[in-house]
């Protein structure tokens, strides 16, 4: 009882301390706000660390390792059930569901395009949406080209009621309440970068290849899509990447409808600087920096809040979030992470060193990865394997844990879904049983 009370005074002591630390969902290079308002009105003891021998000023971090406050409102209607019980800010993971603050109206389905096998699946799916549920569909416009949907007469009075959008050209981030995805992991990743805000709920089917992160089979995909909208299900917060491209030299484009330029980036995620272009993205699984066709080794420099931490020499460098972690950064042999984890992790790809190995850096830390001044190359960088780009000398590509995560629903839990797929989709610690020994018969 008195240890209970001993800590519960240090959290007050702490809540209450005046200092220059602040969550950095409040206190970063842009004005976010916490949708927490407990979060939002905690002040933090700031831990200052002890300045080097013989330097005159003091260092004081303002960016929490612990990462920004995640948003906890996922779309229009959709947000974090908040559990009474929580300590401070951290939430338990477990104790993760959803609610809604209105009933969803509208639902974004994401089909795997060009595969035959989910059509009939996704006219089911769209049939229970549309005439039992009263739903608002948004579908993306080439998925409706589709030679057989185009000649199925039958569906052709559901498919008058789908609102259509195209990629890069219409902007749906205010108008979806929560998203299906119909296919493997790539659709997930898909439907993480229709929105580079705050992302809608997203319920996954297994029905592509692979499937770590669709936990939900079909079968009985109408209890369990009743099941969410009623608000009863579990999920886990997969933190993304908050990335900014600055570019040396800016190419002159050409300004199209609805705010889009040719080259696919939304308009308000690109600012312009005295003879620099600037791009962000919000990354799922991970930002990837290798030599592209040069046969040269890559030689780029990693900076952590601004130090040079390291330069890596090899075919590139991942840096992957949690959920990227069982991905691109696990064939290249790191470790693989929970996605309640927060924490950015950074992986060489076949690097020229017997000694460098991948490593996992707080999720609050920011990075920035540019090309070394001796580099005989340039470098390339894709981001969840999109939107692939050059990087030449002066570039640099900042990266950071976002405020804005995507929330996958669970079929169980975060835990047992995790582990259930690490061992049906990647065979996680299979092996043969070894045979015991053979009790010798007593004469």
């Amino acid at each position: 009882m008195e240890m209970e009370q001993e800590k519960l005074s240090l959290c007050n002591d702490d809540v209450s301390s005046e200092s220059a630390f602040h969550c950095s969902a409040c206190h970063d290079d842009e004005e976010w706000s916490c949708a927490n308002p407990i979060r939002g009105r905690a002040k933090f003891r700031s831990l200052s660390v002890s300045p080097a021998l013989g330097s005159t000023k003091e260092f004081r971090r303002t960016r929490s390792l612990h990462g920004p406050c995640p948003v906890t409102t996922f779309g229009p209607k959709a947000c974090m059930l908040q559990n009474p019980k929580t300590i401070m800010h951290i939430q338990d993971p477990a104790s993760q569901r959803l609610t809604w603050n209105k009933p969803p109206k509208s639902v974004l389905v994401i089909k795997k395009i060009r595969d035959a096998s989910l059509l009939q699946p996704f006219k089911e799916l769209c049939v229970y949406l549309t005439e039992e549920n009263n739903m608002i569909v948004y579908v993306e416009k080439k998925v409706l080209e589709d030679p057989a949907i185009v000649n199925d007469d039958n569906f052709g009075p559901v498919k008058k009621k789908f609102c259509t959008f195209r990629e890069d050209y219409d902007d749906i981030s205010n108008q979806i309440d929560f998203i299906i995805c119909l296919g493997g992991d790539g659709t997930l990743l898909y439907a993480s970068s229709l929105f580079q805000g705050s992302v809608p709920p997203v319920m996954a089917f297994h029905l592509g290849s692979l499937g770590f992160l669709t936990p939900f089979n079909f079968e009985n995909f109408q209890s369990q899509v009743t099941q969410v909208i009623e608000g009863n299900a579990a999920l886990v917060l997969r933190s993304r990447l908050k990335v900014k491209v600055v570019k040396e030299h800016r190419e002159k484009k050409t300004l199209i409808q609805n705010g889009i330029e040719e080259n696919g980036v939304i308009s308000t995620s690109l600012e312009m600087e005295v003879g620099k272009q600037i791009m962000q993205y919000q990354v799922l699984n991970e930002v990837v920096v290798d030599r592209g066709p040069s046969s040269y080794l890559s030689n780029v420099d990693v900076f952590l809040d601004g130090h040079l931490i390291t330069t890596v020499q090899g075919d590139g460098v991942i840096v992957s979030t949690p959920t990227g972690s069982t991905a691109y950064a696990a064939a290249a042999g790191a470790s693989m992470i929970h996605p309640n984890v927060p924490a950015i992790m950074i992986t060489p790809i076949c690097p020229h060193s017997l000694s460098f190995r991948p490593i996992v850096v707080p999720a609050g830390v920011e990075l920035k990865i540019m090309l070394s001044p001796d580099a005989r190359n340039t470098a390339w960088v894709s981001f969840d394997g999109r939107k692939r780009q050059e990087v030449c000398h002066g570039d640099s590509i900042s990266i950071t844990t976002s405020c804005y995560p995507l929330p996958s629903i669970c079929f169980r839990d975060p835990v047992s879904d995790w582990f259930e797929s690490l061992a049906e989709c990647l065979h996680w610690n299979v092996r043969k049983k070894q045979n015991h020994f053979a009790v010798e018969e007593e004469f």
